[in-house]
């Protein structure tokens, strides 16, 4: 499968965590609407390189993220009172960063997520393909359609499949934030949960 090209500029809010080069992150569908506990985001080589923890019970379905030392990044949160499933992320200090709209067309899903990049730039991602189909693109408009993410259920193979997980791969392309977009699909993620699974 052929790299991504790099982003022109850097496209993240957390700059320790921009793709040096092309990088796979690795994640579990619904692992957190089934038991409420932390696990780790790894990259293809198993490198953990971020922790999630979640709140089974509550309402706004809390999620926070970490990195491997334990500093809080940020909270992913769904918001109420939209008419599309809409989430925000929010800094430490519960300052929204990113809000992830989504909405179901006919044939697939399609998100938006926006935010300002470190550079002071607004940026809007948009999801393209249906995320829970074989793959979806994440794609910058403002740059002519540059991919800077795939999410690709075919990537790994059938052994990484655990208690009934489903795992797959998000290429991220170099200089694009990968905690962002780790974050952008735990809200896909949940939304499917929300949605039972539909």
């Amino acid at each position: 499968m052929a790299a991504l090209a790099p982003a022109p500029q850097p496209i993240g809010v957390f700059p320790q965590f921009f793709a040096a080069g092309p990088e796979t992150l690795v994640l579990k569908e619904k692992v957190l609407s089934l038991s409420g506990d932390s696990f780790s985001i790894k990259l293809a080589n198993g490198t953990p390189v971020l922790k999630v923890e979640g709140k089974v019970l509550s309402i706004s379905g809390r999620k926070k993220m970490f990195d491997m030392q334990g500093n809080h990044l940020c909270s992913i949160v769904k918001e109420h009172l939209h008419i599309h499933t809409t989430y925000a992320v929010e800094d430490p200090k519960g300052t929204k960063i990113m809000e992830v709209k989504s909405s179901f067309k006919l044939f697939g899903s399609k998100a938006t997520a926006t935010f300002t990049s470190q550079s002071g730039k607004q940026e809007t991602l948009v999801m393209k393909g249906n995320f829970f189909d074989t793959n979806a693109d994440i794609i910058d408009e403002a740059q002519g359609g540059l991919i800077v993410a795939r999410i690709n259920r075919k990537i790994l193979s059938g052994k990484d499949i655990l208690f009934d997980q489903q795992t797959y791969g998000v290429q991220i392309a170099p200089g694009v934030d990968m905690a962002l977009i780790a974050a952008l699909c735990i809200c896909l993620d949940e939304k499917n949960n929300d949605e039972g699974g539909k």
